[in-house]
């Protein structure tokens, strides 16, 4: 039964005083000093580009990290966790989506939260440097498209498992959150953010000139205009189902570990299988009361209960079964 019943995650500042200040609030003061990456454009074969920002120290594992929706390597989270664990003497591939490296892609094609064709690419990009052992960390959409990996793809020896965080298991559940709590507030953010980087797009891209991007104001109105026409979905239920890795998790043969917070304001009850994971031989999953969406901070720490906790699944777990 791999449910972490006693979560280690116990103490959050005393001043975040809900969910919403524990995902709002880091964004905003945690700052991360020291990291310096090494930029490398990834090609790919349907003719587009991926960046990736390395930093390595000639050791023979990996950490793939994977960032969150409109994210890219520059956020907080991400380089705190590089930092972290390339001082726990692991090479760091931390990659942006398309569209979130700083520069346009060459195709319209942008990216969702089941979206794991780019993040094979980027696995393929480590398993061809050589590296021993590969262990994937997905933060938010990212955490989405790791578990959705090892549950679709034939995964190599070498890529040993993940660990992931603020996991929406059900895509459909984390858009009705994102456009109702807060008043609305993180959904009419993204989709600001998203659309900005689709009218750029319709400057280069005849096939999105089209769409009314302005009057669209719920996720899945996005979908219906754009995601589903760019990746061949049916319909956006089809693109739901599909997108919401919790369809994939019975498939998964590899140890996969998701940290979501009870009062994550992306997180409905359907985001939290209690089931399935009490079934699942490769799934864990911890479910502390707080701990907001990507933020789990801890008083007067550099760095937070994922890495922390990450750290302890990947040694107690993950390269345990290697031995």
């Amino acid at each position: 039964m791999p449910i972490i019943a006693n979560s280690g995650y116990t103490k959050k500042p005393w001043h975040y005083l809900n969910g919403h200040m524990e995902t709002i609030l880091p964004s905003i003061f945690n700052k991360v000093e020291g990291i310096n990456y090494d930029r490398e454009r990834l090609e790919l074969a349907d003719g587009d580009f991926l960046d990736l920002d390395w930093l390595k120290g000639n050791f023979n594992r990996l950490m793939i990290i994977s960032h969150g929706m409109e994210g890219s390597t520059e956020r907080h989270y991400v380089k705190r966790a590089a930092k972290y664990f390339h001082k726990k003497d692991w090479d760091i591939l931390a990659w942006n989506n398309r569209g979130c490296g700083g520069e346009l892609n060459r195709l319209p094609k942008t990216y969702h939260h089941g979206e794991t064709e780019d993040l094979s690419a980027v696995v393929d990009k480590g398993l061809k440097e050589g590296y021993e052992k590969i262990v994937l960390l997905g933060l938010s959409m990212g955490g989405c498209q790791s578990v959705k990996y090892f549950g679709t793809h034939e995964v190599d020896k070498r890529v040993l498992g993940s660990c992931n965080v603020s996991v929406s298991f059900n895509l459909q559940d984390t858009s009705i959150q994102a456009e109702t709590r807060l008043g609305g507030f993180y959904g009419k953010r993204f989709l600001s953010q998203h659309k900005k980087t689709l009218n750029q797009l319709a400057e280069k891209h005849e096939e999105l000139r089209h769409i009314d991007l302005e009057h669209i104001n719920t996720f899945d109105e996005l979908h219906e205009s754009v995601t589903i026409k760019l990746f061949d979905f049916e319909s956006v239920e089809d693109f739901y189902r599909e997108a919401s890795c919790i369809n994939f998790i019975d498939a998964i043969r590899r140890p996969v570990y998701v940290l979501n917070a009870h009062n994550d304001p992306f997180l409905g009850e359907h985001c939290f299988p209690q089931t399935q994971a009490e079934k699942h031989t490769f799934l864990y999953v911890e479910y502390p009361k707080f701990g907001g969406h990507v933020g789990f901070t801890i008083p007067n720490d550099e760095y937070s209960y994922i890495e922390y906790a990450s750290e302890k699944f990947i040694n107690e777990v993950i390269l345990s079964q290697q031995t």
